[in-house]
């Protein structure tokens, strides 16, 4: 069985991209799916679980330890940060690079590397290689780890085609989706953390639109869809701290997020060297480094679609089809289609 695991990290800030990780596992069986799809027990509590509680912005060693490890499990090149990122992305470089301004030295602010250097000690990358090494042996074979990148510019287009980003969320997730089926030649189970407020989803799907598609369940807990030639896709509220591959999707998708949110305020305090690093997100720093280096954006003639993101209508509350459909859905309608129990431990 192909279990994949997706979230997202950085849906609601001002600044840096939308990352949306996937990571696939091949199960050996029932056993060996429950650990894949369970809470991660205690052995594994303080290295694998919602990344939101283990990393900030400010301290990515642990994200950047699995995103190595996992990469190093697959032969995926990674002897730079910016080499890493290359190697996970499900885009090759050169179309990360085509919506890039040609003018200048702005692309800069998104590929710019000469300031990264891996934080991760020897210590740190060995207890990860061990915490992978205890899942093999429970029946996990690592397949895929893939990095969909949606870059400020790309956000602000569908912004301007009144796309919110809860919109473009899905949509990678599912082009994620696609690529592990495509890559592990069998259908999957894939659970994704929940997209905004949504409960239903099917008439929001973009690259799965038009394809057959069977309601097991929808409510706010929880979203499933059966899909032939491609298998079961959840969508999971708090999904990244109850099942053990969605949080190793969140801890890479974080660091990455860290990674290329630091390369923007990096380009943009050159001048002002005495400017903190900021998260990019809606807090009071963030919000003062963006005043305090507007003049040195216009004065550069920098593209503001490159920068900060545009919200449109829906950004700013839950999107949520709900509302559209005019059904509404309570815990007690989830029907109980798991493959495998979620609440299992590893």
């Amino acid at each position: 069985m192909l279990v994949v695991g997706v979230d997202e990290n950085g849906l609601g800030p001002r600044l840096g991209p939308l990352v949306v990780t996937a990571v696939t596992v091949a199960a050996a069986d029932e056993k060996a799916a429950k650990v894949a799809i369970g809470r991660p027990g205690r052995a594994f509590a303080t290295r694998i679980n919602d990344s939101k509680k283990l990393v900030s912005y400010k301290e990515r060693a642990l994200g950047e330890a699995w995103a190595r490890v996992l990469a190093d499990k697959l032969g995926v090149p990674a002897n730079a940060p910016g080499e890493l990122v290359f190697g996970l992305s499900l885009e090759p470089e050169e179309q990360l690079r085509a919506p890039c301004p040609t003018h200048a030295d702005h692309s800069h602010q998104c590929f710019a590397t000469h300031e990264e250097a891996y934080e991760a000690d020897k210590d740190l990358l060995g207890q990860v290689a061990s915490d992978l090494g205890r899942l093999e042996k429970r029946g996990l074979r690592l397949v895929s780890v893939k990095v969909g990148l949606v870059c400020t510019k790309r956000l602000n287009e569908a912004a301007a085609k009144n796309v919110t980003r809860f919109r473009v969320d899905l949509h990678t997730m599912e082009r994620l989706v696609l690529d592990a089926r495509a890559r592990g030649g069998e259908d999957v189970v894939a659970i994704c953390g929940k997209v905004g407020g949504y409960n239903t989803y099917g008439d929001a799907f973009g690259p799965l639109s038009g394809r057959l598609h069977a309601v097991v369940c929808e409510g706010r807990a929880k979203s499933e869809y059966q899909l032939p030639g491609l298998g079961r896709m959840s969508f999971v509220r708090d999904a990244d701290a109850k099942h053990l591959v969605v949080c190793l999707a969140s801890l890479v998708g974080k660091y990455v997020r860290d990674l290329l949110t630091a390369r923007v305020v990096r380009h943009h305090k050159r001048t002002m060297p005495h400017l903190p690093m900021v998260s990019g997100y809606h807090d009071r720093i963030t919000n003062k480094f963006i005043a305090d280096t507007d003049h040195l954006r216009a004065a550069s003639k920098f593209p503001e679609e490159c920068f900060e993101r545009n919200a449109v209508p829906g950004d700013d509350a839950e999107a949520d089809l709900e509302a559209e459909s005019g059904k509404t859905f309570e815990l007690d309608d989830l029907a109980p289609t798991s493959l495998v129990d979620p609440a299992s431990r590893v």
